[in-house]
């Protein structure tokens, strides 16, 4: 029998607006059209009739009423409330021209700068407000106890899944990344009972580390998915699932955004990993840090 993913579906820190933002994908077209213009202004959605929200978004009541019902909610009255508070505790940027955090037409750089650092930061703090500790330490204890752990990403996402062996294998973990298909499949393979496969894909739809989960899973593994949507189909194929909360806006700059909320993520479990052993922790990273000592450029030498 196929394990289900383990995703708490009572738990929904971060905000309702982060909460749409991760099903939007899951969503019908229509019902797509009203998330968008609730995740785009909810003050202004929260101040809108029924009929008034389903005009703006070309749609009917009825798309509207299956949409609340979509994202957890019991009717539009009870969308209307939480989305008021939502709109009341929101973060505004500090620049006035950041709006959305997308780069409009004819941005100046300054106004580049203050929106890529606007959506990077709202994308490290609401991965962090969403993210379930619980599911966290379910994680954090299986990597503690696994005799061997595969970490699998493709694109953006490799540079985050290689940044993760690389730190495992810093304290001492046996941890593999594999940036081709073939070997982190063939690598799979040899996984088994204890072992723990992790698969980073901020779509959720990356065929290529979706296959190579799958193969983990069927051989007994212990897999577990890092993407920013919950519903998206890399989840079926994980026992566990964690979620990031970044926004792709104009130009990819969501790209930058994408990683960092990852990498908040792969960071809380490292360290709740390396705070579970700290005595072989500190040993493993004296040794390593020693290792290198040699190759670092003292404060003595400069550059003529």
């Amino acid at each position: 029998m196929a394990k289900s993913p383990k995703i708490s579906a009572s738990h929904e820190p971060g905000g309702l607006i982060v909460h749409i933002s991760g099903l939007l994908p899951s969503l019908s077209p229509a019902e797509q059209r009203v998330a968008r213009l609730v995740v785009a202004d909810p003050a202004d959605a929260a101040r809108r009739t029924i009929t008034d929200l389903a005009t703006a978004a070309e749609t009917s009541e009825a798309t509207v009423i299956r949409f609340c019902r979509s994202v957890g909610m019991d009717g539009y009255p009870q969308l209307r409330i939480r989305l008021a508070a939502e709109a009341a505790r929101r973060i505004e940027p500090p620049d006035a021209r950041v709006v959305g955090g997308d780069i409009p037409p004819g941005a100046d750089l300054a106004q580049i700068i203050a929106t890529i650092a606007f959506n990077d930061a709202r994308a490290v703090e609401e991965t962090a407000e969403q993210l379930d500790p619980a599911v966290c330490e379910q994680v954090v204890e299986a990597i503690g106890a696994a005799g061997r752990i595969d970490v699998y990403g493709a694109g953006a996402s490799g540079f985050v899944a290689s940044d993760f062996q690389q730190k495992l294998h810093r304290i001492g973990r046996i941890a593999f990344y594999f940036p081709d298909v073939h070997t982190a499949l063939t690598s799979a393979a040899l996984l088994g009972r204890g072992d723990v496969a992790v698969g980073i894909s901020h779509t959720g739809t990356t065929s290529d580390v979706i296959e190579v989960l799958e193969q983990a899973r069927a051989r007994g593994a212990t897999t577990v998915a890092l993407t920013n949507f919950p519903r998206s189909p890399i989840s079926d194929v994980a026992d566990h699932v964690l979620t990031t909360a970044a926004r792709e806006t104009t130009y990819r700059s969501g790209a930058t955004a994408s990683r960092l909320a990852q990498l908040t993520v792969v960071d809380c479990l490292f360290v709740g990993v390396a705070a579970r052993s700290r005595a072989r922790t500190k040993k493993a990273l004296e040794a390593t840090a020693e290792a290198v000592q040699s190759h670092r450029v003292g404060p003595g030498r400069r550059r003529g």
